[in-house]
């Protein structure tokens, strides 16, 4: 019984501390880094991401702190009606991660 205390303990603090990493930025946050210069602009975010997917529209964006890191997600649907995630360093617009969405 004390090691399955032990486990759900570790698990439960490893979750926590999964969460404490990412946090979502809120729109006045988002403007004043913008503003600052600390991340590009979202028209260039944007146009990053629709770039890797030409003809595709933005449905969705989301800034969050991740682990001291701006990331700026993306969801776009192409031309086809394919749903794409995309993450990209806001900072300097480098896309981190692309794939399509289940």
């Amino acid at each position: 019984m004390n090691k399955l205390t032990a486990l759900f303990a570790t698990a439960a603090l490893a979750a926590t501390a999964s969460i404490a990493q990412a946090r979502d930025l809120g729109p006045d946050e988002a403007l004043k880094l913008r503003d600052a210069g600390t991340i590009q602009s979202f028209e260039k975010l944007n146009a990053a991401a629709v770039a890797k997917h030409p003809g595709a529209t933005v449905e969705e964006t989301e800034l969050e702190e991740e682990y001291g890191r701006y990331i700026y997600q993306v969801e776009l649907r192409d031309a086809q009606g394919v749903k794409w995630d995309l993450e990209l360093d806001a900072t300097n617009g480098q896309i981190l991660k692309d794939h399509q969405d289940d």
